[in-house]
């Protein structure tokens, strides 16, 4: 991956002490491209958090930080942007979209974010 793959965290949260915050600024540092869906309108480091989700192109890597039963709403948009992968990090596993993802030839991963970028296998 290049320092300018676009990362897309869906639950982003503008407080440092939740894990999406923490790697949306991990992501920066690491040089990714970081876009962010939450549910308020918020700026972490200069990174900006949209309500609303933007159709973008290029997205390599869709990493949710929401429970199954709130993933539903996001199920469309999130084929329609055709990532790489989709990483479902602990306490976010949910094989109803996990199955969508396989059927459209998109990676699932069930794994950490952060503990990813830490270990040098994000």
């Amino acid at each position: 991956m290049t320092s300018k793959t676009k990362v897309l965290v869906i639950g982003a949260s503008p407080n440092p002490d939740r894990y999406s915050n923490v790697a949306m600024r991990l992501l920066k540092r690491h040089g990714f491209n970081v876009l962010a869906i939450g549910n308020k309108v918020a700026s972490v480091e200069g990174l900006n958090i949209a309500v609303d989700p933007p159709m973008q192109t290029d997205i390599h890597t869709v990493t949710l930080y929401i429970r199954p039963e709130l993933q539903q709403k996001y199920y469309e948009y999130v084929l329609a942007l055709k990532p790489v992968r989709v990483i479902f990090n602990p306490g976010t596993e949910n094989s109803e979209f996990a199955d969508l993802l396989k059927k459209e030839s998109i990676s699932v991963t069930a794994h950490c974010t952060l503990v990813m970028l830490d270990s040098g296998t994000f």
